[in-house]
């Protein structure tokens, strides 16, 4: 399994990245009560955040399947460059959101930005270092 993902670290960073995607899934469909509560978010906001936890799930299912398919990351780039484009936008749009325009803010917390960061800068990594299987 590891040598599909081109040795031990991008299999590290797929299965962190993963892992911390279906995180933020659970804490936005199942955790949501005490995620509100954590960021001060009123309880209308539900709905919303439950159908953003539902789209980091979709991601996490099909990174599941990739992982235990017999050919692996081979031919999976529209996923991989989906996944880093929409960690991309996730971190600008909470960039301009918390430190720019600041509606709604009840809180001073970064983990808007730092998670999509994080999620955006691992994501890239698994696109270059897995160009040479994901790309063919």
């Amino acid at each position: 399994m590891i040598e599909k993902f081109n040795g031990i670290f991008y299999f590290i960073i797929f299965i962190v990245h993963f892992i911390g995607l279906g995180v933020y899934s659970y804490q936005l469909i199942i955790g949501n009560k005490k995620f509100r509560e954590k960021f001060q978010i009123d309880e209308t906001a539900a709905t919303v955040m439950r159908m953003t936890g539902a789209l980091f799930l979709g991601s996490v299912l099909m990174a599941i399947w990739i992982l235990f398919r017999p050919g692996g990351v081979e031919g999976t780039w529209s996923f991989f460059n989906i996944v880093f484009v929409q960690n991309l936008c996730i971190f600008i749009v909470n960039t301009y959101s918390i430190k720019i325009d600041k509606t709604g803010m009840k809180t001073d917390s970064n983990e808007g930005i730092i998670a999509p960061g994080i999620f955006t800068i691992l994501s890239a990594i698994l696109c270059f270092g897995l160009a040479d299987k994901i790309y063919i």
